[in-house]
C-alpha cells in the first residue's frame, strides 16, 4: 500500500510547463502510434476488401463526436480552467470544488440526454446528415454502430471534467494516459471482439465490424477509469449536487455557450465533408478520414500538447496581473510551435507516399495526395491551438467564435465549390481545409497583434524568417535522402518502408536543427544543447560503469 501511495504521489506531483509539454507530447506520440496501429488494422480488415464497411464505421462516429465537441471538449478546458484557477489562487478551495462538481453533474445529465437522442434518431441522422451517399448495407451498419457508440459523449464528459481538474492544478500524468488507453480499447475490439464473444462456451456476440464499435465503448470506459485514478490525493470533494448559486459556476456557464458553439461550428465542417465524401466512390469517407487523421497527428503532438501544457500558466499570469510575462511567454510558445511544426509538415509532404502506406496496407495513392495537400494545414492548425487559447486565457470566447463562424462558412463553401462544382473530389475537400487554416490564423494574429503591442516585434519576425530559411534548406537534404532510399513502393511492406522513412526524417531534422543553429535560432540552439547534455550523461555513465582496473 505504501508503494502505491508513493507512486500516486509522484504521478500526481505538479510539474513545470516544459516537463508537462514533454509528457503530453510523448503521450500524444504514443497515442498516435497506437492510433496508427488501430487504423492500419481496421483498413486491412475492411477498407481493402469491404470499403463500404469502413465508410460506415467512420460515419458512425460523426454525430456522437459532434455532440461531445459541442457540449464538452475544448469548451470545458478553456472556460473552466481560468475560473477554477482564479478560485484556487484566491485560496477559496470550497468554491473551486463546488464549481467542478456542479459542472461534472450538469454535463453528465446533458450528455446522457444527448446519447439517448442519438440512439433514437440514429437512422435519420445517417440517412440524411452524415451518410446520404452510403448504400443500404453501409447505412444499416452505420446506424447500428452509431447506437453503440452513442454512449461516448456521456463517458467522455465525465472523464473530461476530471481531466480538466488535474490539468488546472498542473497534474498531467493520468490526463496524458487517457487517450492511450482509449486506443488500446479499440485495438482490443479489432483483435478480439470482431471474432465474436463467448461466455462459458455460449456465443453472445457474433463478431464482425460491430466488434470494433464495442471496442470503442471499452476504450471510453478505460479512459474514464484512468482519469478517475488521477483524482486520488487531490482532495476533490465530490457531491451529487449542482450548486446553482456558485458564482464561478455562473461565470463558466456564461462563457460556455460561445466556446461550445465555436467547437460545434468547427465540427460542423466535418459533418459536411463526410456528407460530401459519402456521395463519392466507396471508400472515400474512410480515405479522407485517414488523411485527416495523419495530418492531425502532428497537430496534436505539437500544437495541442504544448498549448495545453502552457494554458494554465498563461491564465495564472493574467490572474497575477503580469501581462508582460503573458506576452513574452505567448511569443516564445508561438515560435516553438512554428519551429517544430514546419519541418514536420515539410517532411510529411515529401514522404506522403511512405506515410499513407503505414495506414493503408495497399498504399492508397489517393490518401497520399490528399495528405500532401493538407500539409500546409499542419503548420497553421498547430499555431491555431495557441492563438485561440490566448483569447480564452483573457476570458474572451466570443472573438474566436465570430472568426470560426466566418472561416467554417468559407470552408463549407470552398469544399462544395472545389469537390462538386470543379469536380476535384476528395482533393477539393483537402484544399479547402488548408486554405481556411491559413485564413483563420491570419485573422487571429491580426486581432491579437492589436491587443498585445510588440507581440510580433522585430525579434519575433526575424525568428520566423530564419525558421523558414532553415526549412527551405532542409528540403534539399530531404530530397537527397529520398533519392538515396528510393520511392515508396506499396508491396514493399511496413518492415521495409518504415526504416526508410525514419532515415529520411532523422537526416532531415538533424539538418534542420544544424542549419537553425548556424542561423542563431534560439530553439535550435536549445535542442543541440539538450542533445549534448544527454550524450555527455550517457558517456559519463559508461565511463563510471567500467571496472577500475581497466
Amino acid at each position: 500500500m505504501g508503494r502505491v501511495q508513493a507512486f500516486m504521489a509522484r504521478a500526481n506531483a505538479r510539474i513545470s510547463v516544459q516537463l508537462a509539454a514533454v509528457l503530453l507530447a510523448s503521450s500524444s506520440l504514443l497515442s498516435s502510434l497506437l492510433g496508427l496501429l488501430r487504423d492500419r488494422l481496421l483498413n486491412a480488415y475492411y477498407y481493402d476488401t469491404l470499403p463500404r464497411y469502413a465508410d460506415a464505421y467512420t460515419a458512425a462516429f460523426i454525430i456522437p463526436d459532434f455532440m461531445f465537441f459541442v457540449l464538452v471538449s475544448g469548451a470545458l478546458s478553456v472556460t473552466f480552467i481560468p475560473v477554477f484557477n482564479d478560485r484556487l489562487h484566491a485560496g477559496n478551495k470550497k468554491s473551486a470544488w463546488e464549481l467542478s462538481t456542479s459542472l461534472l453533474n450538469l454535463l453528465a445529465i446533458v450528455t446522457m440526454v444527448a446519447s439517448i437522442l442519438i440512439i433514437i434518431f440514429a437512422d435519420p441522422l445517417v440517412r440524411y446528415v452524415v451518410g446520404p451517399g452510403l448504400d443500404e448495407v453501409g447505412r444499416g451498419l452505420a446506424v447500428s454502430m452509431m447506437r453503440v457508440i452513442a454512449i461516448n459523449p456521456f463517458l467522455f464528459a465525465i472523464a473530461s471534467v476530471i481531466a480538466s481538474i488535474q490539468q488546472a492544478i498542473g497534474r498531467f500524468t493520468f490526463f496524458a494516459l487517457s487517450p492511450v488507453v482509449y486506443n488500446i480499447g479499440i485495438i482490443i475490439g479489432l483483435l478480439f471482439f470482431t471474432n465474436g464473444i463467448s461466455i462459458f462456451g455460449i456465443q453472445v456476440f457474433a463478431g464482425g465490424i460491430m466488434g470494433v464499435a464495442l471496442g470503442v465503448v471499452l476504450g471510453s470506459i478505460l479512459q474514464l477509469l484512468v482519469s478517475s485514478i488521477g483524482l486520488i490525493g487531490l482532495g476533490f470533494d465530490y457531491d451529487f449536487k449542482i450548486y446553482w448559486k456558485n458564482r464561478g459556476f455562473h461565470q463558466v456557464l456564461k462563457n460556455l455557450p460561445a466556446r461550445s458553439l465555436d467547437q460545434g461550428i468547427d465540427y460542423f465542417n466535418t459533418i459536411v465533408e463526410t456528407n460530401l465524401a459519402s456521395r463519392m466512390v466507396q471508400g472515400t469517407v474512410r480515405a479522407y478520414n485517414g488523411a485527416m487523421t495523419l495530418s492531425m497527428a502532428p497537430v496534436t503532438l505539437v500544437g495541442v500538447a504544448i498549448s495545453t501544457a502552457a494554458f494554465p500558466q498563461m491564465t495564472e499570469r493574467l490572474s497575477q496581473g503580469r501581462p508582460d510575462l503573458f506576452r513574452s511567454e505567448l511569443q516564445a510558445i508561438i515560435r516553438v510551435i512554428f519551429w517544430l511544426s514546419l519541418p514536420i509538415a515539410t517532411v510529411a509532404y515529401f514522404t506522403q507516399d511512405f506515410i499513407a502506406s503505414f495506414l493503408f496496407t495497399k498504399g492508397a495513392p489517393v490518401v497520399a495526395t490528399t495528405l500532401g495537400i493538407l500539409c500546409i494545414a499542419i503548420v497553421f492548425r498547430s499555431i491555431y491551438q495557441i492563438a485561440s487559447r490566448s483569447f480564452y486565457a483573457q476570458k474572451d470566447t466570443k472573438t474566436p467564435l465570430y472568426i470560426s463562424i466566418f472561416t467554417i462558412s468559407l470552408n463549407v463553401a470552398l469544399a462544395i465549390l472545389f469537390s462538386q462544382r470543379l469536380n476535384m473530389g476528395i482533393y477539393g475537400l483537402a484544399l479547402a481545409q488548408s486554405l481556411v487554416a491559413v485564413v483563420e490564423v491570419c485573422i487571429l494574429f491580426a486581432i491579437i497583434g492589436r491587443r498585445i503591442p510588440k507581440l510580433f516585434d522585430r525579434k519575433f519576425v526575424g525568428g520566423v524568417v530564419r525558421t523558414l530559411l532553415s526549412a527551405a534548406a532542409m528540403s534539399f537534404v530531404t530530397v537527397i535522402a529520398l533519392l538515396i532510399t528510393g520511392p515508396a513502393v506499396a508491396d514493399q511492406g511496413f518492415g521495409v518502408l518504415f526504416p526508410k522513412f525514419v532515415f529520411i526524417a532523422l537526416v532531415s531534422f538533424a539538418a534542420y536543427t544544424y542549419i537553425g543553429r548556424l542561423l542563431k535560432l534560439e530553439e535550435a540552439a536549445g535542442v543541440i544543447e539538450q542533445v549534448k547534455t544527454i550524450v555527455k550523461k550517457i558517456a559519463f555513465g559508461q565511463v563510471r560503469s567500467q571496472p577500475k582496473d581497466m
